[in-house]
C-alpha cells in the first residue's frame, strides 16, 4: 500500500487534486502541513492533523511541520465567526516553543532517510516587506477570486464583516507553500478541509511564478456520532500538554468515547492496522460490555502523547478508584485522578481534630450537624476508610504522604483537602 490508500482506508482523505495519487505512489516527496500556534499547547483536535505527517514519514516521504510564527500574527478566518484577537511576537513565540516538543513525539527530526523538519514561517514572513508581498504575490491573485472562498463569503455575510488583515491570509499561506517548494522542494500540501482554498492558492501561485507542479489533500472534519464537536470534554479543550489536561484526564476521554465512534477513531488517531482494528471492531460487538474498541484506543493514543508510563499511571488510577483504593496512589496521582473535584486547604495542629471538625473547616459539609447526619448515615470515606464515629479524630499524620486527605461523600463525590 502507497501512502495514499493507507490515507484513504484510515478515512482521512475528504479530497485531493488530481494527480496526488499517482505522485505519492511514484515518488518520494516533501509534503507539509501548519500548525496555528493560537495557544501554548496543541489539542487533539490537531492530533487529526499530525497523524498523516506521521504516517508519510512512515512510507518514506519527507514530512515538514510548518509552525505559524508569522501567520499566528494575523490569524485564520477559516472556520471563524468573528476576528481573532491579535497576539503580540511574544505570545506567539511562547506558544511555538511549547508545542514544539508535542510534534517530536510523532516525528522522526534524526531519521537519515526523511528526516523530519520543524519550520517556522516567521523565519520569512517577518522579513518581508508589503511593497515586495503586494508586488511579487498580491498581483497573481484577483479580488473576484479571493470573494469566493468560503471563509471569506462567510464573513463578508456577517455582522462584523472582515478586516484586510484576515483577508489577506490566504495569500500569506500561499507564499508559505511556495517558500517551502524553494527552501525544501515540498509539493504537497495537506490540512483540514477548511483549508482547500487556502492549499489551491499556493499550487497556483507555485505554478505561476516556478512553473512547478503541487498538490493538496485535505482532511475531514470531524464531528462526534451523537453531531458535537470532537475534542471537548465536560472540562473543556482536551489539550496535549499534561498541565493543562492530565494524563488520567486524557486516558479517560478517549475510554468514554460513543461505541459509534470509537472503531472510526482507532483508523484516525493510532497506528494499529486494518486487521488489528477489525478484531479489535469484533470483540467490540462481542462484548460491548468490556470496551475493548475504547481500552485500545486510550492505551495507544495516552502512548503516543505521554509515553508508557502515563498509560499504566492512568490505568493504575482507574482501576483504584473503581475499586475504593484510592489511597493506594501516590499524592500526585491522586491530584491526577481527582483533578477538578472541590477541594479546599487547611491548617491542622497535631494534635487533629474531631472528624465533624475536620469535614467543617474543610467545607466538605457546610456544618458540624451536617457532617454528623452523614457519618451516621455510613456516607462518609477518609482514604478510603469509612467513618462510623462522629467523635473520630483525624490527625496530620494519616495525611496521604503528608500531603492531603480523599474524602468521599455518599458513593462517587469526592473532596480532596491538602495540608498547609
Amino acid at each position: 500500500m502507497d501512502l495514499f490508500g493507507e490515507l484513504e482506508w484510515r478515512g482521512l482523505v475528504y479530497d485531493a487534486t488530481e494527480g496526488v495519487r499517482d505522485v505519492l505512489a511514484r515518488e518520494k516527496v516533501t509534503g507539509y502541513i501548519g500548525f496555528d500556534p493560537t495557544a501554548s499547547s496543541l489539542h487533539v483536535g490537531n492530533l487529526l492533523v499530525m497523524m498523516p505527517l506521521a504516517h508519510m514519514q512512515r512510507y518514506g516521504h519527507s514530512p515538514i511541520a510548518l509552525v505559524g510564527g508569522g501567520t499566528g500574527l494575523i490569524g485564520d478566518p477559516s472556520g471563524k465567526s468573528a476576528e481573532r484577537q491579535l497576539m503580540s511576537l511574544e505570545q506567539v513565540e511562547a506558544n511555538v516553543a511549547g508545542i514544539r516538543g508535542q510534534l517530536e513525539r510523532f516525528l522522526d527530526f534524526e531519521s537519515r532517510t526523511a528526516p523530519a523538519r520543524l519550520v517556522n514561517n516567521a523565519d520569512w514572513l517577518t522579513k518581508l516587506s508589503a511593497v515586495d508581498f503586494m508586488r511579487d504575490v498580491g498581483k497573481h491573485f484577483t479580488i473576484n477570486a479571493m470573494l469566493t472562498k468560503e471563509s471569506v463569503r462567510r464573513r463578508i455575510d456577517s455582522e462584523d464583516g472582515i478586516t484586510y488583515t484576515e483577508f489577506s491570509y490566504s495569500l500569506l499561506q500561499a507564499y508559505d507553500f511556495l517558500e517551502l517548494y524553494d527552501r525544501f522542494g515540498c509539493t504537497v500540501q495537506l490540512g483540514g478541509s477548511d483549508q482547500w482554498g487556502n492549499i489551491t492558492a499556493g499550487m497556483d501561485l507555485i505554478r505561476r511564478l516556478r512553473g512547478g507542479k503541487a498538490y493538496g489533500v485535505v482532511l475531514p472534519l470531524i464531528t462526534t456520532a451523537a453531531g458535537t464537536k470532537f475534542g471537548k470534554s465536560e472540562s473543556g479543550a482536551i489539550w496535549l500538554d499534561p498541565n493543562i489536561t492530565t494524563p488520567y484526564q486524557f486516558y479517560q476521554f478517549w475510554l468514554n468515547v460513543d461505541d459509534r465512534d470509537a472503531v472510526r477513531y482507532l483508523r484516525f488517531f493510532t497506528f494499529l492496522d486494518a486487521d488489528e482494528i477489525g478484531e479489535l471492531e469484533e470483540a467490540g460487538q462481542r462484548e460491548p460490555e468490556k470496551r475493548h474498541p475504547q481500552r485500545a484506543l486510550a492505551r495507544e493514543v495516552t502512548r503516543a502523547v505521554h509515553g508508557d508510563a502515563a498509560v499504566a499511571d492512568a490505568e493504575a488510577a482507574a482501576q483504584a478508584l473503581f475499586t475504593d483504593r484510592v489511597s493506594s496512589l501516590s499524592a500526585a496521582q491522586i491530584e491526577q485522578v481527582l483533578n477538578g473535584v472541590p477541594s479546599s486547604s487547611l491548617a491542622m495542629a497535631a494534635s487533629g481534630l474531631s472528624v465533624t471538625e475536620f469535614l467543617t473547616a474543610a467545607a466538605v459539609t457546610k456544618s458540624k450537624s451536617e457532617a454528623q447526619r452523614l457519618i451516621k448515615g455510613g456516607g462518609v470515606s477518609l482514604n478510603d476508610q469509612r467513618i462510623t464515629d462522629e467523635k473520630t479524630a483525624i490527625v496530620p499524620a494519616q495525611a496521604i504522604e503528608g500531603k492531603l486527605f480523599v474524602v468521599r461523600k455518599g458513593k462517587r463525590e469526592y473532596f480532596i483537602v491538602r495540608l498547609l
